[in-house]
């Protein structure tokens, strides 16, 4: 794996994940927006609230490319959290539990943290930059 080129498909389905992610909080109890106790917010330091910022910001960040690794790695432990505390009480199968996205997101995020960003992304900007100030 050392020296080869991600895939421009990888910046794709970066963009992709991080252009839903934020959208994903607002179908149930999601910062501001309609969820199970109707409309308005939630206090912002709940852990509704913070989850809400978390997939907000993570998912601004992870749609621009930047700061992939870290960010993917926070997006994911915060959806096992989800998934452990929400859905996996109720059942060990997501399907029966409605915690498909939250297993399904929580792999998805670890993989963009193992594998960093794509060519087309913020983060290979920067590294590129690195290289050519450390060259000249």
């Amino acid at each position: 794996m050392e020296g080869e080129r991600p895939l421009p498909a990888q910046s794709a389905a970066d963009c992709g994940r991080g252009d839903v992610h934020p959208c994903r909080h607002n179908e149930g109890d999601g910062v501001p927006g309609r969820g199970s106790t109707g409309w308005g917010t939630v206090p912002l330091l709940s852990q509704i609230g913070v989850g809400g910022l978390l997939e907000v910001i993570g998912g601004m960040l992870m749609l621009l490319g930047l700061f992939t690794r870290p960010v993917a790695f926070i997006l994911a432990g915060e959806m096992a959290v989800a998934y452990w505390q929400v859905h996996a009480p109720e059942s060990a199968w997501p399907t029966m539990t409605g915690g498909v996205s939250a297993a399904l997101y929580c792999f998805v995020w670890l993989y963009f943290s193992a594998v960093g960003a794509g060519p087309w992304s913020l983060d290979a900007v920067r590294s590129s930059r690195g290289q050519s100030a450390l060259s000249t």
